[in-house]
C-alpha cells in the first residue's frame, strides 16, 4: 500500500482527496493535517510514502513544510497541490524537494498518475503547467533569437541530464551508466554550464520543457 498525507487547510478539500484515494486502488490516507507544522508533525510520526502538500497554509507555507519534511525523509515524495500556475510557484516548489506539481482545478483526473510517477522517482505536472512551461521556454528561445543549446551536448551528457532529472542520484546513475559517481559529477557540471543552469530545479524544468522527461498521460 502506498501511505499517503494530506496537508490542507480546507477541510472539505481533505475530505474530497480522501474520498478519491480510498477508491483508488493501493493507496491508503494515513493522516491529514490542517497547517504546515501539524505536516511536518505527523510526517515525522506516520512516515508517509506521499505527501500531498497545499501551498497557502497556515503557520507555515507548503514549500518551506515540503523542504522539512524532505528534511526528515529524502525518499519521500511530495506533490504540491495549488491554484498558481506561474513558474515561479514551481521553480521554489522544486527548489524544495517537491517532485509533483498538481492544479487544483485537476486535480481529481491526474491525481493516481502523479503518485504512481512521484514513488518511481519522475517528476509530473499537470497538463496544462508542463504546457505553460513548454510556451514560456519557446518564448523565450525567440526572444534570445538562439538555437537549441541542448546540441551542444554530448551523447553521455544527455544521458546524465535524464537520470538526474528523473531524481536518480549521482551513485544511482553511475550503476545504470557503468561510470564511476566522479564522472557522473563531472557530465553533471559540463552540462550544467553548456545549457546555463544553477540548480536541480532548473534542470528538472529544463527536462520538461524538452520532453526529456515524462510529465503527463
Amino acid at each position: 500500500m502506498i501511505r499517503i498525507l494530506i496537508a490542507d487547510d480546507h477541510g472539505i478539500v481533505r475530505m474530497g482527496l480522501r474520498l478519491l484515494f480510498e477508491k483508488l486502488p493501493g493507496m491508503e490516507v494515513v493522516g491529514e493535517a490542517a497547517t504546515g507544522h501539524e505536516a511536518v508533525r505527523l510526517a515525522a510520526e506516520l512516515n508517509p510514502d506521499v505527501v500531498i502538500m497545499d501551498v497557502a497554509m497556515p503557520l507555515l507555507n507548503g514549500i518551506e513544510a515540503t523542504a522539512q519534511v524532505l528534511r526528515q525523509n529524502s525518499r519521500r515524495a511530495v506533490i504540491i497541490l495549488s491554484m498558481h500556475a506561474d513558474e515561479s510557484y514551481i521553480l521554489r516548489a522544486l527548489d524544495a524537494g517537491a517532485r509533483g506539481y498538481l492544479l487544483k482545478d485537476t486535480a481529481d483526473d491526474d491525481m493516481e498518475q502523479a503518485i504512481h510517477s512521484v514513488m518511481s522517482g519522475k517528476p509530473f505536472f499537470t497538463p496544462a503547467i508542463a504546457q505553460t512551461i513548454v510556451e514560456d521556454y519557446v518564448r523565450l528561445m525567440r526572444e534570445r533569437k538562439v538555437q537549441d543549446s541542448y546540441d551542444l551536448l554530448t551523447e553521455r551528457e544527455k544521458q546524465v541530464l535524464q537520470l538526474l532529472a528523473e531524481g536518480r542520484s549521482n551513485k544511482e546513475a553511475a550503476a545504470i551508466l557503468r561510470i564511476s559517481p566522479y564522472t557522473v559529477e563531472t557530465h553533471r557540471t559540463n552540462l550544467m554550464q553548456k545549457l546555463n543552469l544553477h540548480n536541480t530545479a532548473e534542470l528538472v524544468l529544463y527536462a520538461v520543457r524538452k520532453a526529456i522527461v515524462a510529465t503527463s498521460r
